[in-house]
């Protein structure tokens, strides 16, 4: 079965399912904070890693043949479809199931390269919302 396959669910549950629960949520969802410096390669890093992600699962199959591997990979993708389309987990249950230490190295890239979009969100939720943002930050860690 084609690796691209897997990606049917994690887009129906991230866009379909959220536009369907709130149409302003899917343009919400595709919002960049502006990026400076060294942000904009990151962001341009990820953009791509994203891109390479979904076009290289077109030239996988999913294997599941090892009881280890298709364990694994399952749980994963299962949980990242659960959690409305965790990226990293559900990412690395595809490249489990499809047993590419490639498509691991781009989710790696993808997911390092998202720090820095994630401080663009950080700083422009400061400028937005100020010190309330400030006290909820220091409540809740930046990753769960």
């Amino acid at each position: 079965m084609n690796g691209f396959l897997l990606l049917i669910p994690f887009l129906l549950i991230r866009f379909a399912l959220l536009g369907f629960m709130n149409q302003d949520a899917v343009q919400r969802a595709a919002h960049f904070a502006p990026m400076r410096g060294r942000e904009t390669i990151a962001y341009w890093v990820y953009q791509t890693a994203n891109i390479v992600m979904f076009v290289y699962l077109l030239f996988l199959k999913i294997k599941t043949d090892s009881g280890l591997w298709l364990g694994l990979g399952l749980s994963c993708y299962l949980a990242g479809l659960a959690l409305c389309a965790a990226y990293f987990i559900c990412f690395v249950g595809m490249a489990a199931l499809t047993r590419s230490w490639i498509l691991l190295g781009i989710i790696l890239v993808f997911q390092i390269s998202a720090h820095w979009i994630i401080l663009a969100e950080e700083r422009e939720c400061i400028e937005r919302f100020g010190a309330s943002y400030e006290e909820y930050m220091k409540k809740v860690r930046r990753y769960i």
